[in-house]
């Protein structure tokens, strides 16, 4: 899509940006009750395996993207069919975390505001930062990444000294045994926010040192692992479960309840700042994908043509997807999560995975047969 070239670090930076955006926001894993803690670490341990899978794919084709190694894999005509699939895919999950966005305004700051005008403004905002390139968001994102982590570490400070924890929120441990929380792990957490990383598999090749791109990816995802764990443990410590189940937004129900000295308090704006930082880079880079696998896909010359109507198509995607917010995760924990993301984040790379294994086994052999034959023929 264009000769752009980022470092490692700003790798790293991305995926921990677009890994937390608006898994933060909502109560992710709340279905493991005082356990959702656990659940987010072990469906870590699972992303960090579906990275690995991703990894291996790109060393596979180092020099291809995504929907372009499916083509070498699985034929041309089936190849474009997957590589518009994704496309769709890129595009719905984009929109659906703008309405996340969207609804988290709506109900805390901007209540008498259309959906339709918030959003807007996101998109727009998205839209230049795509035009600019992969390169630019990657700088922008070392910026905010700063920003973002001053944030969490004064609000954390101010929760402590607020007096606001009790660690016997999370107890008991286990309380309904391991089988809950594999089944949150297998039904939630391995995809979102983990699994979602197949996003970077269309950007890997974009990478100045590919040998870093492992440990940039394992790093990523380690760290915003262990920052939801520790945000989910904090939300149930400071509201207890019952509370915390029935937030829409956990975290911010949790800074309200930040009070000191009877003069510091309502400090939303943290929370607010936090979420637009990482749901910007969420959907960016969702929308990115999508139009670097459609300028591929349809041998597009010019991406920039792209950008507008396809965040046009995003914008009224994130419109219409759901009548309210309630029809909303219910339609991303029935649909998304039992079905699109089991099928595009494991079921698909795994298996294209085979078949490369299956491809490179064979050419190996080949080539081994044939050097084989040829000292044979020069010892006769």
């Amino acid at each position: 899509m264009e000769k752009a070239k980022i470092g490692a670090y700003q790798l790293f930076v991305l995926i921990l940006l677009f890994e937390l955006g608006s898994a933060v926001l909502v109560p992710i894993a709340i279905e493991a009750k005082r356990d959702a803690w656990l659940a987010i670490l072990l469906g870590m341990v699972g992303g960090i395996l579906l990275f690995f899978v991703y990894y291996r794919l790109y060393r596979f084709y180092p020099k291809l993207v995504l929907t372009e190694y499916i083509e070498k894999l699985v034929g041309k005509i089936l190849g474009k069919i997957l590589s518009f699939c994704y496309i769709l895919f890129f595009a719905y999950s984009a929109a659906r975390v703008l309405r996340d966005f969207g609804e988290m305004l709506l109900t805390y700051a901007y209540v008498n505001t259309p959906l339709f005008i918030v959003n807007t403004l996101l998109i727009l905002v998205i839209i230049y930062a795509i035009q600019k390139g992969i390169e630019v968001l990657a700088r922008t994102g070392e910026l905010f990444f700063i920003l973002l982590y001053l944030l969490a570490i004064t609000g954390f400070l101010l929760l402590i000294f607020s007096g606001l924890f009790d660690l016997k929120q999370l107890k008991p441990f286990l309380e309904d045994g391991w089988g809950l929380v594999l089944k949150v792990v297998a039904s939630q957490t391995l995809y979102v926010p983990f699994g979602e990383a197949i996003v970077f598999a269309m950007i890997f090749p974009y990478l100045k040192d590919s040998k870093k791109i492992k440990i940039a990816g394992v790093c990523g995802i380690l760290l915003s692992g262990i920052n939801l764990a520790l945000v989910m443990a904090i939300n149930i410590s400071v509201l207890g479960i019952d509370l915390a189940s029935r937030s829409q937004f956990p975290l911010l129900s949790t800074v309200q309840s930040i009070q000191i000295a009877e003069f510091l308090e309502r400090l939303d704006v943290f929370f607010m700042v936090s979420m637009v930082i990482g749901i910007f880079f969420k959907v960016s880079l969702y929308f990115y994908a999508a139009v670097s696998a459609t300028t591929i896909l349809f041998k597009i010359k010019e991406p920039s043509k792209l950008v507008y109507p396809m965040g046009l198509a995003i914008l009224f995607m994130s419109i219409t997807i759901a009548n309210s917010y309630s029809e909303h995760i219910k339609e991303g924990l029935i649909v998304t999560t039992r079905f699109l993301h089991p099928f595009f984040l494991v079921v698909i790379p795994v298996i294209l995975l085979g078949i490369a294994y299956f491809k490179n086994w064979g050419r190996k052999r080949k080539s081994q047969n044939g050097a084989k034959n040829a000292s044979m023929s020069q010892k006769g």
